[in-house]
C-alpha cells in the first residue's frame, strides 16, 4: 500500500513538472511576442507650434530628428495655431482628445494651452523663455508635473546684447517692439530694462498685438531710438522684415534675439541653434516613450552653447566696421 502511494506521488510530481515546463515555454513565447510587438509599436505624438517662423520651424525639425534617430516609430499629429489664441486653444484640446501619447508644444502660448488641456499626457516644450514665470513648471530642476522641456534663453544672452548695444554701438535709446500679451516677451523686456540701467540706456517701447501691427509699431518709435532690439517675441519675429524695412530706411541697427534672425537681415545676435534645443526636447521625449521616464523626473534645460553672429551685409549697409575684438562669427 505504501509502495502504491509512493508510485502515485511520483506520477503526480512528474505531471506537475510537465505542466510547469509547458507554462514556462508559453510564458517565454509570450515574452518574445511582447518584445516583438514593442519593437513594432507605433507611438502617437502630437505637435502644437504657435506660429510659422524659421526658429520655431527649426525647433520642430530638431525634435523630429531626435525621435527618428532613436528608431521609434512615430505617427505625428501636427497643428499650427498661426499666432491665433483661439486656434491655439482649440488645437491643444484636439491633440489631447485625439489620444496622443505625448505632446510637443513649441513656444510659450502653445505650451500653456496644452498644459491647461491635460494633466496626464506627457508634455515636452521648447522655445519658452521663462518656463517658471509662465507657470509651466515649478523649477528648472524639479518640474513637479507632467511637463518638462528646453528653454530658449541663455543666462548671458540679454546681458551681453545690452552691453554690446551700449558700449560698441554707442546707443543711448533702445527701441523694443513686442507683444505685451506674451508672458515670454514681458519677462525678456524686464531683463533688458534691468540691464539697461547699468549703462544708463533708455528703453523705448511699442506693443504689437499681431504681426500686422508690427510695422506701424516700429514706425511709431523709429525716430526716437538709436538701435532696435528684437527679442524672441513670436509675433514680431514672424514679421521681422517689417522691422528691418523701417529701421534700415533710417539707418538704425537691429539687434535680434536668435541666430535665424541674423540670417534674415538682423545686424547681430547672441544666440544658439533652435534645432539643438528642439533636438534636446526630442531626446527627453525618447526617454519618456522608450525608457518609461516621467516628465517630472527630467529637469528642464537651458541651451548648451551661446555664440555671437553678425550679418556682414547689414553691417556694410549701416557703415559699421566689424571689429576683431568682437569675436563674432560672420554670416553673409
Amino acid at each position: 500500500m505504501n509502495k502504491k502511494k509512493s508510485f502515485i506521488m511520483i506520477l503526480l510530481t512528474a505531471a506537475i513538472m510537465l505542466v510547469l515546463a509547458a507554462c514556462g515555454e508559453k510564458d517565454n513565447s509570450q515574452e518574445k511576442d511582447n518584445s516583438a510587438n514593442a519593437g513594432d509599436k507605433e507611438y502617437k505624438v502630437g505637435i502644437l507650434q504657435y506660429v510659422e517662423h524659421p526658429s520655431l520651424n527649426e525647433a520642430t525639425k530638431g525634435f523630429k530628428a531626435a525621435l527618428k534617430e532613436s528608431g521609434l516609430k512615430i505617427k505625428y499629429d501636427e497643428q499650427n495655431a498661426q499666432a491665433d489664441a483661439s486656434n491655439n486653444t482649440t488645437a491643444a484640446n484636439n491633440l489631447v482628445g485625439a489620444g496622443n501619447e505625448l505632446i510637443f508644444a513649441n513656444a510659450t502660448p502653445s505650451a500653456q494651452a496644452v498644459q491647461t488641456a491635460t494633466a496626464d499626457i506627457p508634455v515636452l516644450f521648447t522655445s519658452v523663455t521663462d518656463a517658471v514665470g509662465a507657470e509651466l513648471i515649478q523649477s528648472m530642476e524639479k518640474t513637479g508635473n507632467n511637463v518638462t522641456g528646453t528653454v530658449d534663453t541663455h543666462p548671458d544672452a540679454i546681458p551681453n546684447t545690452v552691453k554690446f548695444i551700449a558700449e560698441e554701438l554707442g546707443a543711448k535709446k533702445i527701441g523694443m517692439v513686442y507683444n505685451a500679451g506674451e508672458q515670454n516677451s514681458r519677462a525678456q523686456v524686464d531683463i533688458v530694462k534691468e540691464q539697461a540701467k547699468k549703462y544708463k540706456v533708455e528703453i523705448v517701447e511699442a506693443s504689437a498685438a499681431t504681426s500686422a501691427d508690427v510695422k506701424q509699431a516700429t514706425e511709431s518709435i523709429v525716430s526716437k531710438v538709436d538701435v532696435f532690439y528684437v527679442i524672441t517675441d513670436n509675433t514680431v519675429v514672424s514679421a521681422l522684415e517689417s522691422v528691418l524695412d523701417v529701421a534700415n530706411d533710417k539707418k538704425k541697427p537691429v539687434m535680434v534675439g536668435e541666430l535665424d534672425s541674423v540670417a534674415r537681415g538682423g545686424f547681430g545676435a547672441y544666440g544658439f541653434s533652435y534645432y539643438d534645443i528642439g533636438f534636446e526636447a526630442g531626446e527627453m521625449a525618447v526617454s519618456i516613450l522608450k525608457d518609461g521616464k516621467k516628465p517630472q523626473d527630467i529637469p528642464a534645460a537651458y541651451p548648451a552653447n551661446l555664440k555671437f553672429e553678425i550679418n556682414k551685409e547689414a553691417a556694410d549697409k549701416l557703415g559699421i566696421e566689424i571689429k576683431d575684438e568682437w569675436k563674432a562669427e560672420i554670416v553673409k
